[in-house]
């Protein structure tokens, strides 16, 4: 890797693998497809027929946007691939090492393989923590390694993340297959800025989805201990996400170009986390950093009286739920009914809570519908209502 001028010049891309073997050809070549990459002459020369002895090297600088610009106006990052192998029992570290040896074809690119030497598998979030603790760029970026990267991902996350050296950088994706998730994927691409923060309880999960995740170390080191280490079936990028929009200064931002392929799979560590861990971390954030505050300590209604309202009902701490005033539904079976929550421990009816039709509603509300399920209608309700989002309501979908 040659001399860096700057320490902040280097992005290091973050990859943890666990017997991801077939994935990692194509990873690694979206790697190399970036507009931050470029061959040596030797790598030139080797591509190119009928040339030989090359004097001028090629070199393939960045520009910093689509226009054309001078000379002045260029600017020359280095890419470092730190991969952490999580005992793989499949080809994964041969593979690894055999693109660690290509790497070395390209003037601007290292690469560093961290093998799990424990004998056991210990987690996406232990194994980003150890291929960070092993890179030394200042920037991030989080790869994983049945996704791959679009050209122009690592410069054009790398321009944002260093105007927003506080911000988690993310990105619009494309689903692979594209008929996987369409719902998630229309909520996680359409959702705007001013969102970002406010959508942070769904179970959808973070607002950017992790494998588009670029940002500064000083977003890292910012949250104590990293990733969270519970291995298998722990939640660390939302867990991460949470511990960041609390800090003073966190930000969320995105570019709002398709940068990454996201692949669907049921191999993939999405499906080791259980819906329950999800949806008890959302509640305990919900508690902690909301309905302590004006005007959800002083009440609240529960939009949905059915399933997954009263599901929310019952997961309330005791003091939480003498903050509900009323739930509010559509369904004219449920209206002018009582909700009798039934305590299993006293064995007894301890909370009896009215159930109005949702224009008689006062906010604020918890909302727990999901969205787009009832071809607009819950939508257009909710638009009726005239109602602040982050104000006056808070989707807990």
């Amino acid at each position: 890797m040659p001399q860096q001028r700057e320490i902040n010049d280097v992005i290091s891309v973050i990859i943890t693998i666990l017997n991801g073997s077939k994935w990692i050809t194509n990873c690694m070549q979206s790697i190399l497809q970036q507009t931050a990459v470029k061959k040596t002459n030797k790598a030139q020369d080797a591509t190119t027929t009928n040339i030989s002895n090359r004097t001028n090297r090629t070199t393939s600088l960045i520009h910093l946007n689509k226009e054309k610009k001078t000379q002045k106006n260029l600017a020359e990052v280095f890419v470092e691939v730190c991969v952490f192998d999580d005992c793989s029992s499949d080809c994964t570290f041969q593979m690894l090492c055999e693109w660690e040896k290509k790497l070395k074809e390209y003037d601007n690119v290292d690469m560093r393989i961290v093998t799990n030497m424990t004998g056991s598998s210990k987690g996406v979030g232990y194994g980003r923590n150890k291929a960070i603790a092993a890179s030394t760029g200042s920037y991030l970026c989080f790869q994983d390694v049945d996704d791959e990267m679009l050209p122009g991902r690592l410069l054009k996350q790398y321009q944002l993340a260093k105007q927003y050296k506080n911000a988690i950088i993310g990105s619009k994706f494309v689903r692979i297959p594209s008929n996987a998730t369409c719902r998630f994927t229309k909520w996680a691409n359409d959702l705007s800025e001013e969102k970002f923060n406010l959508q942070i309880f769904t179970s959808n999960g973070p607002t950017i989805i992790m494998p588009t995740w670029m940002c500064h170390r000083q977003v890292y080191d910012c949250i104590q201990g990293g990733f969270c280490e519970d291995g298998s079936g722990c939640p660390e990028d939302l867990l991460f996400f949470y511990k960041h929009i609390k800090q003073k200064n966190g930000q969320i931002k995105r570019v709002n170009e398709c940068l990454v392929k996201y692949r669907y799979h049921t191999e993939s560590t999405t499906f080791s986390v259980h819906a329950a861990t999800i949806w008890n971390i959302r509640l305990k954030y919900l508690i902690e950093n909301q309905l302590q505050n004006i005007p959800w300590k002083d009440g609240f209604t529960i939009w949905n009286a059915g399933k997954q309202g009263r599901r929310f009902f019952r997961d309330l701490p005791s003091l939480e739920k003498f903050k509900v005033k009323a739930f509010c539904d559509v369904d004219k079976n449920k209206i002018k009914k009582n909700y009798h929550y039934y305590d299993m421990e006293k064995r007894q009816f301890t909370f009896s809570i009215p159930i109005i039709h949702f224009t008689q509603v006062k906010p604020p509300l918890i909302i727990c519908m999901k969205l787009d399920l009832t071809n607009g209608d819950f939508e257009r309700n909710l638009k009726s209502l005239q109602l602040i989002e982050g104000q006056d309501y808070i989707l807990f979908t």
